[in-house]
């Protein structure tokens, strides 16, 4: 029976280690601000800026959140992003992906100051990412990296497949992991879904990332005995049990792979939790930052 690799429980004690750092804040006279900007009304979109805003106000992080219509000119919307920049009351400024068609998401996330991008995603953050030098680290990659130090799952000198190229997950999470760092050292190989001899590759894995955005992709052929997998993908998919339902799953099939490997992370209740909390701990760190105080 594989451990259970629980992401609420790693994302509460990470919560319960801000509480402190927002107490050093509000001393200084500062309240952290995030502003979300959801372009459109797309229902996963609508989801995922809903828990970030719940979890602000658990956290007592001030947020609101922009919703520009989906058919919204990229002149205006650059506007809006300047005016939070300049805006001393805001410490964090996220851009929900994916944005409507009409719109380059490059160039507006470029328009995001490097100091607010509490996501990771402006070209600073992802070059000093790269560097290894101090800035902000997506929050997803940031998350499994955590739910690993949470449970004592060792990096170093490990073989770790990551199978998902994205900027979001996978190429920032084979920076992190490949780094000259005590929670790096690891020896990394991404991989994607054209890649030759795939299942062979993922056999070889220590660590298993599966961030391929396929349902159920992984299956029990794929994995080498005492494996770690980590599950980033998140699906809803018809539920038997239940007509006109649906349930969660994550790339892989937990059932078939679960009996197999050393430990798993659930769908939900995995890589989703530590998310939304590395997320506040980029916005508590943004506002040290414009403090002068913390790390």
């Amino acid at each position: 029976m594989a451990r259970i690799l629980d992401g609420r429980a790693a994302a509460l004690a990470l919560r319960q280690r801000l509480v402190g750092r927002m107490a050093s804040l509000r001393d200084a006279g500062v309240v952290p601000q995030l502003v979300l900007i959801q372009v459109g009304d797309d229902p996963a979109s609508t989801v995922y800026v809903r828990s970030k805003a719940k979890g602000c106000a658990e956290l007592g992080i001030r947020s609101r959140t922009l919703r520009p219509a989906a058919d919204v000119a990229i002149g205006p919307l650059r506007e809006e992003i300047h005016a939070l920049n300049r805006d001393p009351q805001v410490h964090g400024i996220l851009l929900q992906l994916p944005l409507p068609a009409t719109l380059d998401e490059n160039l507006l996330l470029a328009e995001i100051d490097p100091a607010k991008d509490v996501d990771g995603f402006h070209p600073i953050n992802v070059g000093r990412l790269c560097l290894g030098l101090s800035g902000f680290v997506p929050a997803t990659p940031l998350g499994i990296l955590r739910l690993l130090q949470h449970h004592a799952v060792p990096v170093e000198g490990r073989r770790v497949v990551i199978l998902g190229r994205s900027r979001l997950v996978g190429r920032p999470l084979a920076n992190l992991l490949s780094s000259r760092s005590p929670e790096g050292n690891a020896t990394v190989t991404l991989c994607h879904t054209r890649s030759r001899d795939l299942a062979a590759i993922t056999r070889e894995a220590e660590i298993l990332v599966a961030a391929v955005g396929r349902p159920r992709f992984v299956t029990a052929e794929m994995v080498g005995g005492d494996a770690v997998v980590i599950d980033v993908g998140m699906h809803r998919e018809p539920d038997p049990a239940r007509p006109d339902c649906t349930k969660l799953c994550g790339d892989v099939d937990f059932a078939a792979v679960e009996p197999r490997v050393s430990a798993i992370s659930p769908v939900p209740g995995g890589v989703g939790p530590m998310t939304v909390a590395c997320l506040l701990e980029n916005t508590v760190r943004a506002a040290e930052w414009a403090a002068g105080i913390g790390t």
